[in-house]
Formats: structure tokens, C-alpha cells, sequence
């Protein structure tokens, strides 16, 4: 016989909702949602009062992709430590749409808060900001590639 557990209260893992809030501050997102069987904790918060979030249509799945600016392959290593990464796991895009030209390219002066590239997330396009002035001297990455939370994309010094 099966036993009913709608009656049941719903026992929160409180660990589970600081870490998804953790997240939430490190990655800069306003909402995170989980399932887990027929559990969902969804955690939100309100936007600070920005600057409009940049929604760019994504490039179509099948189409080429056009890179203007291929990555550098770096003779001598290239500093981690100044390489701007990325807060989320998603696909990065050097331009703003297919055959436009990129954002950036290797030698090229960019001051804070100059748009590097896009990672596009769960269909957000997300743009990933130069956090200091200072000269592009490596892209790490393809245009529709792939990209981890935390991996290097960009170096900048």
C-alpha cells in the first residue's frame, strides 16, 4: 500500500538554501531554481536598481559561427591572475550577434566597465565587464563556446 506523503511538511535542507544564496551573490544572478524529485526550492531576490539587463538574440544553433578575433595561442603562459573569469557556466560570445564585430580584441585599450564579452545562460545574455582599465592581451575562449563557472576568458592588464 502506499503511503501518502502530501501530508508530510516539507523538510528544508537549510544548508541547500545558503549555498543556492551564496550563489546567488557570487554569480551577481536575481534567482536560482532547483528540483530535486518532487521538491523545488526557488531562491530570489530583487535586482539593485541598475542599469537595464542587454538581451541579445542568441546565434542559431546550426549557423557557423564567425570569428573575427580567433584566440591567442601565448607563447609564454598567460597570468591567471589577471584574467577576468566567468561567474557562471554558460556559452560565451565574443559579439553581440553572428558577423558583428567582436567586443574586443587582443591589444585593444578597454576602460572599467567596458563590455568584454556576452555568456549567454538559460537564454539571458549576460555581459561580462572589464573590471579595471587597462589592454587586452589574451581572449581565452571561442565565440559559441562552451565556458564553466570560474573559467578564465579574458586577460587584461
Amino acid at each position: 500500500m502506499a503511503e501518502d506523503t502530501n501530508n508530510d511538511p516539507m523538510r528544508i535542507d537549510v544548508e541547500l538554501v545558503r549555498q543556492l544564496a551564496q550563489m546567488l551573490d557570487e554569480t551577481q544572478l536575481t534567482e536560482i531554481e532547483v528540483e530535486d524529485g518532487g521538491r523545488r526550492i526557488r531562491i530570489a531576490r530583487k535586482a539593485a536598481a541598475a542599469a537595464p539587463a542587454v538581451h541579445y538574440a542568441p546565434a542559431p544553433a546550426a549557423a557557423p559561427v564567425a570569428v573575427a578575433a580567433a584566440p591567442v595561442e601565448a607563447a609564454t603562459p598567460v597570468p591567471a591572475a589577471n584574467a577576468v573569469k566567468s561567474p557562471m557556466v554558460g556559452t560565451a560570445y565574443l559579439s553581440a550577434e553572428p558577423g558583428a564585430a567582436p567586443f574586443v580584441s587582443v591589444g585593444k585599450t578597454v576602460a572599467a566597465g567596458d563590455t568584454l564579452l556576452i555568456v549567454e545562460a538559460m537564454k539571458v545574455m549576460n555581459p561580462i565587464l572589464a573590471p579595471s582599465a587597462g589592454t587586452v592581451r589574451a581572449i581565452l575562449v571561442e565565440s559559441g563556446q562552451p565556458v564553466e563557472f570560474d573559467q578564465p576568458l579574458v586577460v587584461v592588464e
